[in-house]
């Protein structure tokens, strides 16, 4: 650590104490050529992972943007926060154990559409509708068949 009183890079550490978080640790130096006292903070970096989106375009992941996507697509659904808040902990697991720190909207929109098929079925044409650009009706009602033909082949089978 390069002194800012006289620039020579020898020094000792006098005390360390961690934040309240953990996130960062306090060191207090003593230079070893001038004497004089100062203070060094270290933290780890944090590399963003990051969202490809369909255009190309790449923006950091936000955890606040995930949620409220569902919120939206939860809106006026008795579906309770921490529901949505365990799918929203499930994707950033995932982006967690990749390798690359990229991942396309495409990824995330699939994941969680296969969390809220299984939570509320409204919720997840709302969302779908978001997530695959619907263009037509016909787009649209392929998805709400998708969702009543398990329910047609429960019926035959009783």
């Amino acid at each position: 650590m390069r002194c800012p009183f006289c620039s020579e890079n020898r020094d000792r550490v006098v005390d360390s104490r961690e934040s309240r978080d953990g996130a960062t640790i306090r060191r207090r130096r003593e230079c070893l050529s001038c004497g004089r006292r100062f203070t060094s903070y270290e933290q780890i970096e944090d590399i963003p992972y990051m969202v490809v989106k369909h255009d190309g375009t790449r923006e950091e992941f936000s955890r606040k943007k995930l949620l409220g996507g569902l919120l939206k697509a939860c809106e006026k659904r008795p579906i309770p926060l921490k529901k949505l808040e365990a799918i929203v902990d499930q994707a950033e697991s995932m982006l967690n154990e990749r390798e690359d720190r990229e991942i396309s909207t495409q990824e995330i929109g699939a994941f969680v559409m296969e969390r809220l098929r299984e939570l509320d079925q409204v919720a997840y044409v709302r969302f779908a509708s978001v997530y695959r650009r619907f263009e037509d009706i016909d787009a649209f009602m392929d998805v709400v068949k998708s969702l009543l033909k398990p329910s047609h082949q429960d019926a035959k089978e009783t």
